[in-house]
């Protein structure tokens, strides 16, 4: 195709429709004028970066952290990671990140990319009846039609994702009788198209249950395929049956060598006994611990503090982490007491505009806004600790102020935030400037 000094080509209009979906300005030229497309700058798999500005450390006021002390730096990567850090050189023929902030890349670890109305016309959620089973009744009617353009509308959401500096997310897929394994082979056709921008886990998901609907023979052939956790939902409230469904769950995980994430919304005994049963038998099948996960599970919202803090030591010791996505009103999740105990925390959108969820705006740095407003994590030091909701637990620094990252092999996962700090990233919910995903510039 070729092209005048007024238009742009198809592959431009491509990218800079990308760009559109982020909240960019559009305007012609865009990327060639941007530093990040220098090609002197971005060369055979190596990125130079100057201005990059870094936390070096804390400053204390009676013993307490009033400040984040930061510095510029200079960085090279090469072939996705990054190669060295070095002082400042401010004359070097490199990406000028303009004092810009430097931040571990964001993750969201709670999503269904594979169900959605993003990138589609708008639809809020209409009133719901019969509860989840009423739900499922309704996805069995519109799943036909949203599975027609599931993979172009995947995409969207992943650009709407980038464009909040995210480069990871952890995708829960459905597997079931409606959609079979049409939604995972969609969803699988528009993460390899962004290989390149976007990293991924994917869970198998019986959304309609693992025997309300039978599942089953879906489950057993997902878990063949290309995927890293085996999922489930409500055991007691869909199933009928809280051992039953674990362990099958359990089960093929474990044949498969794949890991575990549940989604468990229920409140009552039944939310509890779920917990207490999926903890025995991580702890009997020791090599899922470190593998499994509870999504949502807002039981904990529900109960007392003791048993708050008992079932949060048995989680620990199971080594049984917690998705959350900070619900607040009448679920307020104790997440201060599951970092007590040293319980992984993760966060996710979990759905953008669909028919369960009208809310979500693509951004975890606003979970971790969220999440510190709720706990009331308003110092310095809390607030740069709350960052690690957003970034899957990496921080610049650990909790005495010693830098820990970015160091030399990491890999070149990163956003450059318009922010004087991780406090400041937080609590402002700064605006994403760039994102690097493996050295790939991706805006």
């Amino acid at each position: 195709m070729k092209t005048s000094d007024q238009t742009i080509s198809r592959k431009d209009f491509i990218r800079n429709s990308a760009l559109a979906a982020a909240g960019l300005t559009l305007i012609p030229n865009i990327m060639a004028a941007s530093p990040f497309f220098d090609k002197q700058n971005i060369s055979e798999g190596k990125l130079r970066l100057k201005n990059v500005r870094l936390e070096t450390g804390f400053e204390y006021d009676e013993g307490e952290v009033t400040a984040t002390t930061t510095d510029l730096f200079y960085i090279e990567i090469e072939n996705g990671k990054i190669k060295s850090m070095a002082p400042n050189q401010p004359n070097a023929k490199a990406v000028d990140a303009r004092g810009m902030l430097m931040l571990p890349a964001f993750k969201d670890m709670h999503i269904h990319l594979d169900k959605t109305f993003y990138g589609d016309k708008w639809q809020a959620v209409r009133k719901r009846t019969g509860g989840v089973k009423g739900m499922i009744a309704l996805e069995q009617k519109m799943l036909p039609e949203m599975l027609k353009n599931s993979t172009f509308k995947a995409e969207k959401m992943i650009e709407l994702l980038q464009s909040k500096g995210t480069s990871f997310a952890r995708s829960h897929v459905n597997i079931e009788p409606t959609s079979k394994l049409d939604s995972l082979k969609n969803l699988q056709n528009a993460l390899e198209n962004k290989k390149k921008s976007f990293g991924s886990e994917l869970v198998a998901f019986p959304q309609h249950g693992v025997f309300y609907t039978d599942s089953v023979p879906y489950l057993k052939e997902a878990a063949q395929m290309d995927i890293d956790f085996i999922g489930g939902v409500d055991p007691f409230t869909i199933d009928g049956a809280i051992e039953k469904t674990i362990d099958f769950t359990v089960l093929l995980a474990l044949d498969n060598k794949k890991g575990i994430d549940i989604h468990l919304h229920e409140t009552g005994e039944s939310g509890l006994n779920t917990v207490e049963y999926l903890i025995k038998k991580v702890n009997e099948n020791p090599s899922l611990k470190g593998k499994t996960y509870l999504s949502h599970c807002f039981i904990l919202a529900k109960l007392d503090k003791v048993k708050q803090e008992e079932v949060a030591e048995k989680l620990a010791e199971a080594q049984i982490g917690i998705v959350s996505t900070i619900p607040f009103g009448s679920l307020v999740m104790p997440i201060p007491t599951l970092y007590k105990h040293n319980v992984t925390v993760l966060t996710g959108n979990d759905s953008i505009v669909d028919h369960w969820n009208t809310f979500g705006t693509g951004s975890v740095l606003q979970k971790a806004n969220l999440m510190a407003q709720l706990y009331g994590y308003s110092t310095e030091f809390l607030l740069s600790r709350s960052l690690k909701l957003a970034t899957a637990n990496v921080l610049p620094l650990d909790d005495k102020g010693n830098q820990q990252w970015p160091k030399a092999g990491d890999l070149a996962d990163f956003v450059l935030v318009n922010a004087s700090c991780s406090a400041e990233a937080v609590s402002r919910i700064s605006d994403v400037k760039s994102l690097v995903h493996q050295g790939n510039v991706v805006f």
